[in-house]
């Protein structure tokens, strides 16, 4: 199925991704995972609740991990421009048969959940409350120095009706992995705020968190946190790279948080404003697909992922398989 051409108009503006709810089982050791390790800043917490945001985010919040009696993704939220935008987001869920809860959320104004039509569920927002900058407060960049929340990857069991729907919203297509056997989508980028993407999906058993990224200065602040997490007792979390990817050309790290919601890692892509620009094809089993060097990526990234609340994930339609490492 051929990419579909980007929706230059769509029936609200989205700005960018904004932030995703984990449900964690242990606040305190996730804490040490989020804060200790990685760097990213407290903006406020409670006994059942920590809000966090990156170094150069002034909006309130980028991931907000919740005390949790299983480990769970929850809503992906997106940001649209203004509060018309958002009462247009809402019916335009509405009328595609899909369920609108106006909620209240801390920190944030007006906001709904929904979901897309294979089941992620999501937020939108217009409003977030506004901290001070604290991209200059050097003493504060710690861990891997983490500037801001960059992209979802989620798998997905029918790419192409992934990448149709939000296609249909405005997201643009950057680059795409096709099936040469079948024609299909295998994988895509897509994005809103001009990088190689805001969301991404994955052909696997769907729908599920495949991960959750963080743009970081350089690939030196990658290596430096390798070192940190492996001395002192992370060593078993850091799943794959550091490397380069074919598609998108960043420079990487895959690590798991203590009940294994995956983040990666990611510096040095690429700017992708103009609306009318050709999105780069990969074929399945070239080998520099997912790492420019050749490496193949391991098993588990092609399997696991989180599962969202309240979705039970379905097998993929598209029986593909990737190059794997042994």
């Amino acid at each position: 199925m051929p990419v579909p051409a980007p929706n230059l108009y769509p029936p609200f503006n989205t700005v960018r991704l904004s932030h995703v709810e984990f449900g964690v089982t242990d606040l305190a050791k996730s804490r040490a995972f989020y804060v200790d390790t990685l760097g990213l800043q407290v903006t406020d917490e409670d006994a059942e609740t920590i809000w966090l945001r990156a170094l150069e985010e002034r909006g309130h919040h980028c991931i907000v991990l919740r005390k949790s009696e299983t480990a769970e993704a929850r809503d992906l939220g997106f940001k649209v421009y203004d509060e018309d935008d958002l009462d247009r987001a809402a019916a335009f869920f509405k009328g595609k048969g899909l369920p609108v809860d106006w909620v209240e959320r801390p920190f944030q104004g007006r906001s709904f959940r929904t979901r897309d039509p294979l089941g992620i569920p999501l937020e939108f927002y217009a409003r977030m409350d506004r901290l001070p900058p604290i991209h200059q407060q050097y003493a504060l960049y710690k861990g891997v120095k983490p500037l801001r929340i960059d992209h979802f990857n989620c798998f997905s069991p029918d790419v192409d009706a992934s990448v149709a729907f939000w296609n249909e919203i405005g997201f643009r297509v950057t680059e795409y992995t096709e099936d040469e056997a079948t024609g299909r989508l295998w994988a895509a980028w897509t994005h809103r705020k001009g990088g190689v993407h805001d969301i991404a999906f994955t052909n696997g058993t769907g729908p599920r968190l495949h991960h959750t990224a963080f743009w970081v200065p350089t690939p030196l602040n990658i290596i430096d946190l390798l070192d940190l997490m492996s001395t002192t007792g992370w060593l078993a979390n850091i799943e794959r790279g550091p490397g380069r990817h074919g598609i998108s050309n960043a420079f990487f790290l895959y690590i798991r948080d203590p009940d294994g919601h995956r983040i990666e890692i990611y510096c040095s892509d690429y700017q992708t404003v103009d609306p009318d620009l050709e999105p780069i094809r990969w074929d399945l089993k070239d080998p520099q697909r997912q790492t420019l060097w050749g490496a193949p990526a391991p098993r588990s990234w092609f399997e696991e992922g989180s599962l969202f609340a309240g979705t039970t994930p379905v097998p993929a339609t598209l029986n593909a398989t990737p190059i794997i490492a042994p």
